[in-house]
């Protein structure tokens, strides 16, 4: 019982360890749900990481990412999260891109990139989009966790289909553009169906601008940490063949 793995292995078998261990699974996105669900997959033992992100660690972080401390304010997330995953795990492999993920890049990543699994835990809608649609299009299997920001209640998240997704607005829109780039639907999400709280109006908005106005979610701490778990824990299972 000495090993990292043991007490996971007594679960899934050692033939399970092993599929684990020649995965391949990129996280895009580190923030509140990206960091979670990296470290749920490097401690299940997922051998091979990829991490994506271009931010670096600030003050409004610190309600709700894993990654975000007071001695690792200013530093590259994907810094962060890679040094506290070969802590866990040395012998862990893995692939470092501190970059902004342009939508015209996505096709190359996914090209390129041979992954077994994709967690699409980016914000930006257009580069959301980018990526799921590169996925889908080459059948690389992806999940999206969508909007995580202004809910409290445990209860009403759930993994879903896209094209089951009730009440939440980042999943509306997902859909609307996925659909006109021809895209099906039918991949898995991990979202809540609670009606939202209302956001910040952004302080530089003047009101004066039509299409100017933009919001800060209110966010908590244990919701993107419990989208991140489920996001990783249907990675698993699938890359498991149980689903």
């Amino acid at each position: 019982m000495n090993h990292p793995h043991a007490r996971t292995e007594i679960l899934i078998g050692s033939e399970g360890l092993a599929r684990l261990r020649t995965a391949h699974v990129l996280v895009a996105g580190l923030g509140g749900v990206g960091s979670y669900a990296a470290e749920a997959l490097g401690r299940a033992g997922v051998g091979r990481l990829t991490l994506l992100d271009h931010d670096a660690v600030t003050p409004s972080n610190l309600n709700r990412q894993l990654v975000a401390l007071h001695s690792t304010m200013g530093t590259s997330k994907v810094a962060v999260m890679a040094a506290r995953l070969q802590d866990i795990d040395p012998t862990l492999d893995l692939v470092l891109m501190e970059e902004f993920l342009q939508p015209t890049a996505a096709k190359g990543l996914i090209i390129a990139g041979g992954y077994d699994f994709v967690a699409d835990c980016i914000d930006s809608i257009a580069c959301k989009v980018a990526l799921v649609a590169a996925c889908l299009r080459r059948e690389v299997p992806v999940i999206s966790a969508l909007g995580a920001g202004n809910c409290l209640d445990v209860s009403r998240v759930r993994p879903a289909r896209l094209d089951q997704t009730q009440g939440c607005p980042l999943a509306r829109e997902l859909r609307r553009r996925l659909r006109e780039l021809g895209m099906p639907l039918t991949y898995p999400v991990i979202y809540s169906d609670e009606p939202r709280h209302p956001p910040l109006p952004h302080p530089s908005d003047s009101g004066n601008q039509p299409g100017s106005r933009r919001a800060v979610n209110g966010t908590i701490s244990y919701m993107p940490a419990l989208f991140g778990m489920m996001l990783a824990g249907h990675i698993i299972h699938r890359l498991l063949g149980e689903a």
